[in-house]
């Protein structure tokens, strides 16, 4: 998986230098035996140090992203674990830098080697059996045996100083003990619940063991004979303790030593030089208001008629059928959400989902007649993802979670076949309708949530379910429209895999009869079978082409449909009573704002009689719409159909940006709202983040070859997306060239790592502290703190930072305004607004010591924001929405920057100028020439944060909306349906469920709670 030094860096323009840091965040230390070095992991870089303190030398190069060093008893090497060819491997160096050797390779992550005390074996964990278990490396043969591999997860191993018993972490409860020379094994150490335990030593008396503790907040260095640290932070890395009963660990930033017995602490400093790079290039900026017409790129889930004569899409806010050789055209041409076309099998009709009365349901289109048939009535749930029976009678489709269902045509009832994966793909049904197949992830272990996507096959009758692989560790592209799409005549699945097209041949049940064939050799996106099962249809960057598999050249369909940037009005005057514009410290009264079409012509004192649609806000706070640059609208927010944008609006928020989506449903987006076709905040965003082999949500793409990975940046320049996403599993070395390339096409790059992003020329870390390859953030502590190798290092780079505080649902326990508010009461689904009371309970009934747990850990964070800003730092807005409660928790997040310490004003100007400026768009601000979004709000909000949200209009692009328009088309509960359908069918009944079949208990991936956890963890789990 190693890929070529990028060959364009030369190019791309930066201001780099040096910034010495003295001071480190979740890094780990370790003595030369000699006890003359220290091996510092800082970084992801290896340093060595004196044991007296003072400058590091560096040993490794960013590209190795390296962790837990641990010394050879003899000190002629280092062993550590790397993530330099895209997985983890185990590597040593010496310690002056020279003969740096890989020891293992293959697919499977080994981590946290540990020497033996006589040199001889590594200990080291892996997840090579499908969980992680203990293996030994035998130093001389490079041969590895498994000293333990249960089915509970297995890890940090540590030998007793003779050597004879190996202690590791199981599960994060427990430390156990197994005698090498005979297996016995034994429990040493077990914790509360709630406790997390890791990093096991052995004291030098061979008997008693010295192990990370945390619980309620703090982090002890514990021990079975007692505890020897509390009262620090003390990071969760292996003590080392020294024969002569010296131990030295990391805590608070800093290196501690330490005596047994003994109450003295010493600190050792240090120093350690790192490059930050600030990037100086063009943005490439998108123009809301260009003139002109352009070409629809935002095509979605396209469908073939069985016959091959029409296709079916997504663009635009509708859906078009466009018949061989002709103009496609629109189907509705109505404001609700349409989605997810398919031909029913004799061609006559055409199901979709739509939310025209209130949640997405499925509906039916007699394409001969015009006249529409809603098939399900659900209001708790809704439909998505709909495919038809080969035999016409079900239409199978997933909910909100992913579970998978079937609806029948004629009755409207409903029956679940198969309960929730995260975020599973489209179904396909084989020839004989016996057999659902779709895309599902499968972790490789319980430790760590990355994994492949696999084809998942169940049985209808039965609710059987079985896994199989694409291709030995292979992942499906992505769980959406990108397969496996079932062949008519039933002997193969088409999928896209390694950004290309490939069909497996299999059975009448889905199991593979011989390997997969690659189909297509450029970017191949959303397959379906196209009149037969010789043809593929497929998108290629925003075209529609299609292949035969009998290897002829790829052929393109013309398809002429093209959008205009909606104008705005003519000439709007906002009569403001107050206004701040984004920037100052202080505000302005009784002025106008001029609009001609999407921007602001001028600010002038008020006066009477100007020409042009007048808005009064004389008795209202005017100010830049809220920006809110993390969140992602194709995700969950999918199932919230034509809510989604009003409910934005609504709360006062006019730009949105999402740093992943499904790129073809983003760029629809896109077009959609920039055409004026769909109500909702101006859109920015990218396709699917790039990431590595492994992968978890399904709008990340993985990535296998330096040859995909040019494919992948083919995609993002016929898309053009707005930035580009890289993901936590991407080598450090694609990272780069990732930036290198989106640099030159005018692009930001974004990732969760700020090292060695910032040294490469990132442009922006998100959130605080992320998901993360290492199960542990190198931006934020487990308590929410960080220490200069952070701030001054995101200060000096001026690298961007987006926040995501989901700690900010604790605020729920005091203040509960917004969940009651009726914007939220109207305009979120049911399930959501199932979900939205239950953090609601859960932050009202914590007990108070959790309580304060979690503020302690939030105001850690703000201080880092804090600190952040006032030292000249890049601080953005922005929630991870749907995954934290869409809308209402960038308004929570306002709030706990704000309780926590910064003032309301510093708080408003990263959620509008500052967001905007980084953007580099015109706006978040009130000036001449930026854009006229708006937030004509009931208060003050530089003096009361909460008054942001009472938010009475918004202006987008010159179009006013008050909240009560916005309102209006969705009454008080989804029951009531909002517009007067078509034929209707009978109201349906729900089914018993097919029982849950036995071949599901492995499946423990599959689990609610695992479920749950994953939907609402994402980036502030570690």
């Amino acid at each position: 998986m190693l890929a070529p030094a990028s060959p364009a860096r030369a190019g791309v323009a930066g201001n780099a230098g040096k910034t010495s840091v003295a001071a480190g965040t979740d890094f780990g230390v370790a003595p030369s035996p000699d006890g003359r070095l220290l091996a510092l992991d800082l970084l992801g870089v290896l340093w060595v140090c004196s044991a007296s303190g003072g400058t590091a030398r560096r040993l490794t190069s960013d590209l190795y992203d390296i962790a837990q060093p641990d010394w050879s008893p003899d000190g002629s090497t280092i062993v550590f674990q790397s993530y330099r060819d895209g997985v983890f491997n185990l590597w040593t160096i010496r310690p002056d830098g020279s003969a740096i050797t890989q020891l293992t390779t293959g697919p499977f992550d080994h981590r946290e080697p540990r020497y033996s005390p006589d040199g001889r074996t590594i200990a080291y964990s892996s997840d090579a059996g499908g969980s992680y278990g203990i293996h030994l490396l035998d130093v001389a043969t490079g041969a590895s045996r498994v000293l333990t591999d249960g089915s509970a997860e297995e890890y940090e191993p540590a030998w007793s100083p003779d050597g004879s018993k190996v202690a590791f972490v199981v599960a994060d409860t427990r430390i156990d003990v197994i005698e090498v020379a005979t297996g016995t094994r034994s429990t040493a150490v077990t914790v509360a619940a709630g406790q997390v335990i890791h990093q096991p030593s052995w004291l030098p008396n061979g008997t008693d063991l010295a192990y990370h503790l945390f619980h309620s907040g703090a982090n002890d260095l514990a021990g079975t004979a007692g505890t020897l640290v509390s009262g620090e932070e003390v990071f969760p890395f292996r003590a080392r303790f020294a024969p002569d009963g010296r131990y030295y660990y990391t805590s608070a930033g800093t290196i501690k030593v330490r005596r047994l017995n003994s109450a003295s602490v010493g600190t050792i400093g240090f120093t350690a030089a790192l490059t930050t790079t600030t990037p100086k290039y063009k943005k490439k900026v998108r123009v809301f208001d260009e003139p002109g017409s352009f070409p629809v790129v935002g095509i979605g889930s396209p469908a073939v008629s069985p016959d091959g004569s029409a296709v079916a899409f997504r663009a635009l806010n509708d859906i078009y059928l466009m018949r061989n050789g002709g103009t496609p055209e629109p189907l509705f041409r109505d404001r609700w959400w349409k989605a997810d076309p398919d031909f029913s099998p004799d061609g006559r009709q055409l199901a979709f989902v739509t939310d025209r009365t209130g949640t997405l349901n499925i509906w039916v289109r007699d394409l001969g007649t015009g006249a529409d048939r809603q098939v399900t009535h659900l209001t708790d749930s809704a439909a998505l993802s709909v495919r038809w029976s080969p035999d016409g009678r079900e239409i199978a489709y997933l909910d909100q979670d992913g579970a998978l269902w079937v609806a029948d045509v004629s009755t409207g009832d409903i029956q679940k076949i198969f309960d929730a994966t995260f975020e599973p793909g489209r179904p396909t049904w084989s020839p004989d309708g016996r057999t659902l197949a779709l895309a599902a992830v499968v972790p490789y272990s319980r430790r760590y949530r990355e994994g492949l996507s696999k084809i998942l096959l169940v049985d209808r009758a039965t609710g059987a379910g079985a896994y199989i692989d694409p291709a030995p560790h292979r992942s499906l592209q992505t769980r959406g429209d990108d397969g496996p799409v079932w062949s008519p005549d039933g002997t193969m699945l088409a999928f896209a895999m390694e950004s290309v097209l490939w069909v497996l041949p299999v059975d009448r049940t889905g199991r593979p009869t011989g390997s997969a064939r690659q189909v297509t050799r450029e970017v191949s996106d959303a397959p379906v079978w196209a009149g037969g099962s010789a043809t593929l249809l497929y998108l290629n960057g925003g075209r529609l082409k299609s292949v035969r598999l009998d290897g002829k050249p790829a052929r393109s369909i013309p398809m002429r449909l093209t959008w205009r940037n909606d104008t705005g009005p003519d000439q709007v005057v906002i009569h403001a009573g107050r206004m701040w514009d984004g920037v100052s410290s202080s505000v302005v009264r009784d002025v106008d704002i001029i609009v001609r079409g999407q921007r602001i012509a001028a600010v002038e004192p008020h006066r009477d009689g100007r020409p042009g649609t007048r808005i009064d806000a004389s008795d209202r706070f005017v100010m830049p719409g809220l920006i809110d640059i993390h969140h992602h609208r194709e995700m969950q927010g999918y199932a919230y159909g034509s809510r989604q944008g009003p409910l934005w609006l609504a709360l006062g928020v006019t730009t949105t940006r999402s740093p992943g989506s499904p790129a073809y449903h983003m760029v629809e987006e896109r077009e959609s709202v920039q055409s004026g076709a769909r109500l909702a905040p101006r859109y920015l965003g990218t396709g699917e983040a790039i990431d590595g082999a492994r992968i978890y949500y399904n709008f990340m793409r993985p990535t296998y070859s330096h040859d995909q990975l040019l494919l992948e940046l083919q995609r993002a320049a016929a898309l053009d997306y707005d930035m580009m996403k890289c993901y936590v599993r991407l080598p450090v070395v694609w990272h780069r060239e990732v930036i290198d390339w989106a640099h030159r096409q005018g692009k930001p790059v974004s990732s969760h790592y700020h090292y060695p992003a910032i040294a490469m020329g990132g442009d922006q870390t998100e959130h605080v502290g992320a998901t993360n390859r290492f199960g542990y953030s190198r931006t934020v502590t487990n308590v929410g703190s960080a220490y200069s190798d952070v701030i001054s290092m995101f200060n000096a780079s001026k690298m961007a930072r987006t926040p995501t505080l989901f700690n900010s649902s604790t605020l729920y326990r005091e203040d509960t305004s917004l969940v009651t508010d009726e914007r939220v009461r109207r305009l979120y689904p049911n399930w959501r607004m199932a979900q939205l009371r239950t953090t609601v309970t859960t932050a009202q009934t914590a007990d108070p010591t959790a309580v304060q747990v979690i503020r302690t850990n939030l105001a850690n964070q703000v201080a880092q924001l804090t600190a952040m800003i006032r030292g000249g730092g890049v601080v953005t807005a922005g929630t991870d929405a749907p995954i934290d409660h869409l809308g209402i928790s960038l308004h929570m997040n306002l709030r706990a920057m704000v309780k926590y310490g910064l003032t309301p004003r510093e708080t408003l100007t990263a959620a509008t100028s500052t967001s905007g400026a980084y953007l580099g768009l015109p706006l978040g601000r009130i000036a001449k020439g930026m854009y006229a979004d708006l937030a004509i709000v009931d208060g003050d909000p530089l003096s009361r944060i909460e008054d942001a949200a009472k938010v009475t209009a918004v202006v987008v692009g010159g179009r006013h909306h008050t909240v009560e328009q916005l309102l209006a088309p969705y009454p008080s509960s989804t029951t009531t349906d909002q517009a007067t359908p078509a034929t209707s069918a009978p109201s349906g009944k729900v089914k018993d469920r097919v029982p849950v079949h036995q071949s599901t208990a492995s499946h423990w991936w599959n689990d609610p709670a695992q479920l749950e956890g994953a939907r609402t963890a994402c980036c502030h789990d570690h």
